[in-house]
């Protein structure tokens, strides 16, 4: 059994990028822990969890099914009220880290965390796994570790989508920053490091479809881009481990 960290942004992660491989990790019989800011439990975003709010054209943003039961699972679980804070948290007390995404002005504190930076740097110093998706690879590339790294992140597409598709219902919920997390991914790890897209039109990885998403390997460093990638994002993550 392995001791995987979780750091959560405290506010309006996206379920799904949290839920889904605390559910693959935890079935396969590994520690799965929690950081927040506070050392308080986080809330992930409501909009993507309950779909309230959602113009119908942007149905396909809400969580589905799975990922929303494999959420109320894990909020009930005793690891999600033994919680550490980012700034006591250490990279080395854990196998491997897992930094999810979100959207929304939430995400700010923690893709501009030093203490955020601070575990993705002490685990890229010491080669462990890590995994991250959508707005969680922000913080790696502000971190420096990605300069010379493969990875794929939210792209600008799959951004714009969504700002366009909610932009009058529910004004700046999907747009984090003025510039995509793809833009400022790949400024970040120029010239050294190289971005890739995937697949225009993606696929939904789950139990039915496991190996179905997107996944960037280089090394030790696993990177996807969407809900719909994390069940394998977390199926990788068990082969590093």
């Amino acid at each position: 059994m392995a001791k995987i960290l979780i750091i959560l942004p405290q506010t309006e992660f996206d379920p799904t990028e949290v839920a889904l491989p605390w559910r693959v990790w935890s079935e396969a019989g590994h520690d799965v822990c929690f950081a927040t800011e506070t050392g308080k439990p986080a809330s992930c975003d409501p909009v993507t969890l309950t779909g309230e709010g959602l113009p119908l054209l942007a149905g396909s943003l809400r969580c589905r099914l799975e990922g929303e039961a494999a959420y109320a699972t894990m909020i009930a679980a005793p690891r999600y009220e033994q919680l550490q804070t980012w700034a006591s948290a250490r990279a080395a007390d854990f196998a491997a880290l897992h930094f999810p995404g979100g959207h929304g002005p939430g995400m700010r504190p923690y893709c501009e965390s030093a203490e955020v930076q601070r575990l993705a740097q002490e685990a890229f110093a010491a080669n462990q796994p890590v995994s991250a998706i959508c707005h969680g690879v922000l913080p790696l590339a502000r971190a420096g570790v990605l300069k010379v790294r493969r990875t794929t992140a939210l792209t600008h597409i799959q951004e714009e989508i969504a700002v366009r598709l909610t932009g009058k219902a529910l004004p700046g919920h999907y747009r984090t920053y003025p510039i995509s997390v793809e833009d400022e991914v790949r400024q970040r790890i120029f010239p050294g490091g190289k971005f890739e897209r995937g697949p225009l039109l993606p696929r939904y990885s789950g139990s039915k479809a496991p190996n179905a998403g997107f996944v960037v390997q280089d090394g030790n460093y696993l990177s996807a881009r969407w809900p719909g990638d994390a069940w394998t994002l977390a199926l990788r993550l068990l082969e590093l481990l």
